[in-house]
């Protein structure tokens, strides 16, 4: 859970103070023999005290695992946003009276609107006036949930790329290596809003290990200035940044050294070295006793770890697609090397295909002198980015060479999830519009029942415009309650996966936790179309109502 104690604590607090009420409220509803309210405050109560005691175990359990997962506590994580979504429904459903309440102060057609929306005597009507409130509810919160859930994602996402990538990346549009200079890096990182820059080289290969082998992107990094670049001690989750510098700790690593995680999240251990055995033959000693050969270091992902069956201070082989012409004609490049680390990025195309090594050792398996593919640079504010772009050319003063930043490197990535929010949000409005249908149903139902009652009325002086607003109000009303219960239940949906966490199976997604963005604007807008729809669909019946004549309505009474 990614929230701190006393907060946890308030929410415990604020649902059982709920419950305590909504019980005390359930006894007061039985002694006045209003049955159905009175269910309604004891299936609260029970929603409110299941969040607490939900809340306390997860409290007490500690925070999710970042690789473990369990059957158990995810149903345990699915029952606390249920039984919050619960609470919320209850809460939203006991404050909607005083929302109605509210409107009935707004004049007379309001007046009017809100008794007929809140009567209990109009049979059939009264049961379609909450279905319609329901209509409007689900669809409202159901486009709460999924707005907020595309936006986390699309926050997630962009997260994951600034965190494992630069923010302006500036190469040759061939891709090929170019001569740099440390003047050059000086008067990049000189720019305002710079934060750090660094000169990488880049190729591809096939990291081969003993039992499988998989295709590579090799970056070599500047150990000095890629820390400025991207934050790798946040991203080693075993092993350590320093051995790439260093790696004579990988030939005997010190045992109960954690050396890598089982699926369930369990880190493997070294065992004790059986060197040194005063029991064992002599030979057998020396040759327990004799060190594996030093070999570079090399960082790889977790998804590549984990397929090539890879562990802390394992040798394995980077073959080059760049051979070298040997006696036998055309001999691939080979180089062995020791894992250095694992690091995790949240982002599967990372973890599965990058490996990082010195920018010397890459150089060398690609087969350039001193020369780089590329400089990454690190912006101080990486939504401002398009700021300093101008600034870092100007610096560069290398018209062959281009600048890009991470919204243009990964337009077409976020373009495609714009759109398909964009288009699931028009989608659900439409269900939005549909619900309309039923607000039109119940106030035409309602004009016919209630004919006697508009004749009296205009009989008595009240405009045909007071009619129509009667009627108007009436469907505004329906439709902000049910927006206001929907509206209420989708936040709290939301509260309860941003405040328990919900993370499905690791091995059918790569998703740490589903995440949740909340959004203002992406509220106002379902407010206002949920309003405005509904509003819409409530002006042919109030037009019907307010063309009842007198003589009409009372002609059989």
């Amino acid at each position: 859970m990614n929230v701190p104690g006393p907060i946890a604590y308030a929410v415990i607090a604020v649902a059982l103070v709920g419950a305590l009420a909504f019980i005390v409220r359930g006894g007061h509803n039985i002694v006045h023999k209003r049955w159905l309210r009175a269910l309604g405050n004891i299936v609260s109560s029970i929603f409110g005290l299941g969040l607490g005691a939900i809340t306390i175990y997860i409290v007490r359990a500690g925070a999710m695992q970042s690789r473990g997962w369990s059957i158990r506590d995810f149903i345990t994580r699915i029952g606390g946003i249920a039984t919050l979504g619960g609470f919320t429904v209850a809460l939203a459903i006991a404050l909607a009276p005083l929302v109605i309440k509210q409107l009935e102060r707004l004049g007379f057609s309001a007046f009017v609107a809100a008794r007929h929306v809140r009567s209990e005597k109009s049979g059939s009507l009264t049961l379609v006036s909450i279905l319609s409130i329901m209509g409007v509810a689900v669809s409202s919160g159901v486009l709460t949930v999924t707005t907020s859930v595309m936006g986390g994602f699309n926050a997630d996402l962009q997260r994951k790329i600034l965190g494992n990538s630069a923010h302006v990346v500036i190469d040759q549009t061939s891709q090929a290596a170019w001569k740099s200079d440390v003047a050059m890096l000086d008067r990049i990182r000189a720019v305002p809003g710079v934060v750090g820059a660094t000169a990488m080289v880049r190729g591809e290969g096939m990291l081969s290990s003993p039992t499988n082998r998989g295709g590579v992107i090799v970056k070599g990094v500047d150990p000095q200035t890629i820390k400025s670049v991207i934050d790798f001690p946040r991203l080693i989750e075993v092993g350590s940044f320093d051995y790439l510098l260093d790696p004579e700790p990988l030939r005997s690593l010190p045992a109960d050294t954690i050396i890598g995680y089982d699926p369930s999240g369990e880190p493997w251990r070294k065992g004790p070295s059986l060197g040194g055995n005063d029991g064992l033959d002599p030979l057998v000693r020396s040759a327990l006793d004799v060190r594996p050969p030093l070999r570079p270091g090399i960082i790889v992902g977790r998804e590549l770890a984990k397929t090539l069956h890879l562990y802390l201070g394992d040798e394995v082989t980077l073959v080059s697609p760049l051979g070298e012409l040997g006696p036998a004609g055309l001999l691939p490049k080979m180089k062995r090397m020791r894992v250095a680390a694992i690091f995790y990025s949240g982002y599967y195309e990372y973890d599965v295909s990058h490996v990082y090594v010195t920018n010397d050792i890459a150089r060398d398996f690609v087969g350039i002198g001193d020369e780089i593919h590329e400089i990454e640079v690190r912006a101080k504010d990486a939504e401002r980015v398009d700021v300093i772009t101008p600034a870092v050319a100007s610096a560069i003063g290398n018209p062959e060479l281009r600048v890009r930043d991470w919204r243009e490197m990964n337009r077409s990535l976020f373009a495609a999830l714009k759109l398909e929010r964009v288009v699931m949000f028009a989608l659900l409005v439409i269900v939005i519009v549909v619900s309309g249908f039923c607000i039109v149903s119940i106030l035409s139902l309602m004009v016919t029942e209630k004919s006697r009652e508009i004749a009296l009325l205009k009989a008595i002086g009240a405009k045909s415009r007071d009619i129509m607003l009667c009627f108007f109000f009436e469907g505004v009303t329906i439709s902000f309650v049910g927006t206001f219960i929907g509206l209420s239940v989708g936040l709290g949906i939301c509260a309860g996966l941003a405040f328990f966490g919900l993370r499905p199976n690791p091995e059918q997604t790569y998703i740490e936790r589903i995440p949740v963005a909340f959004n203002i604007l992406d509220y106002f807008g379902i407010t206002a179309s949920a309003i405005i729809g509904s509003s819409f669909a409530s002006i042919f019946p109030a037009m019907r109502a307010a063309a009842v004549q007198p003589v009409d309505g009372l002609r059989h009474e």
